[in-house]
């Protein structure tokens, strides 16, 4: 069967592409020298077009990307070869597990799990939670809420009975205090092999827990932007670093802090994970759950299958 003038084009189109291809390979590999070995590596920071790789034997080589390599961040795993001056050029983007964005914008990728501090002091807030938890729903990250300052309590009872609800969804929950050096080596050994993002509003004490899991963090930060030759600006990056006793933390000063970046109310409705079950007993295709008759959810509330603190937030989230 003779092919059509279509047809002929689409192979040429192909042939023309893959010879690019080939050609392109060629050319790096003559601009790398011969002796250039790829390697796996760690993204530990990035700064413009600058990354700073750290590979397998846990050596710092600061890397240029290849043009046509998409945007890596902290939490990557890329590919890169080492070229003079102990330095090298990325290559190759390896596949993401996920990815956390905030306004569009890549922060890290790679994650175990957020971790959301929150404290006695200043208080929590159930609200200001919720929106933390449909961040990590949305972005289909495991999320774990620590509560700090626990030596502030008068009661610690009530404080863990008011996170009860969150444990009954099936969020882990843990209970420390940085200052009395309560609950901080079970939480080391819940970080351990795993990589997380430290949230939470500003006074928590994120910056007290992340000294006590890594006490050398100065001495981290100033060796990073001695390698990396970022100076300063490595301290406002989203860099990675290495807890002593296991695991990663990787920092990210634009995510200490936010909220709802213009979430839909159908993405609002999606962050309450224990809703799920019940939306589809609803009478109406798009039912609010607000005032709609026949709705799962607001049956749900009615048998105690949802708490009533979290109906109340998802109201106040919608309107």
């Amino acid at each position: 069967m003779s092919l059509t003038r279509r047809q002929k084009w689409n192979i040429q189109k192909i042939q023309t592409e893959g010879i690019k291809r080939v050609n392109k390979v060629a050319d790096d590999a003559q601009d790398l020298g011969h002796d250039a070995i790829a390697q796996i590596g760690l993204v530990i920071t990035r700064y413009g077009q600058h990354l700073l790789v750290e590979d397998k034997s846990g050596n710092f080589i600061q890397c240029t990307a290849r043009r046509n390599i998409d945007l890596s961040v902290a939490g990557d795993k890329v590919i890169f070869q080492a070229t003079n001056n102990d330095e090298g050029v990325v290559t190759a983007l390896l596949e993401r597990d996920n990815i956390l964005k905030r306004s569009n914008k890549l922060i890290a990728t790679n994650i175990n799990k957020l971790c959301l501090v929150v404290a006695i002091e200043p208080h929590y807030q159930f609200g200001l939670i919720d929106r933390y938890l449909i961040i990590a729903e949305n972005n289909n990250l495991p999320i774990q809420i620590i509560v700090n300052k626990i030596e502030l309590s008068d009661n610690i009872n009530q404080v863990k009975s008011d996170f009860f609800m969150y444990e009954t969804i099936g969020y882990q929950v843990s209970y420390l205090s940085v200052k009395a050096q309560k609950g901080i080596n079970t939480l080391r050994a819940k970080l351990n092999d795993k990589k997380h993002i430290f949230l939470g509003q500003s006074g928590v004490g994120k910056s007290s827990l992340i000294n006590e899991l890594i006490p050398e963090l100065n001495l981290h930060i100033n060796e990073i932007s001695t390698k990396s030759k970022l100076g300063k600006h490595t301290t406002t990056n989203t860099t990675l670093y290495h807890i002593p006793s296991g695991g990663d933390l990787i920092d990210s000063p634009g995510v200490r802090e936010f909220h709802l970046d213009n979430l839909s109310n159908k993405e609002i409705l999606n962050g309450f994970k224990e809703f799920k079950p019940f939306i589809n007993q609803c009478k109406f295709r798009n039912c609010a759950h607000i005032n709609e008759p026949v709705c799962g959810i607001k049956n749900a509330l009615k048998t105690g299958d949802i708490h009533l603190k979290r109906y109340q937030s998802y109201l106040n989230l919608i309107n």
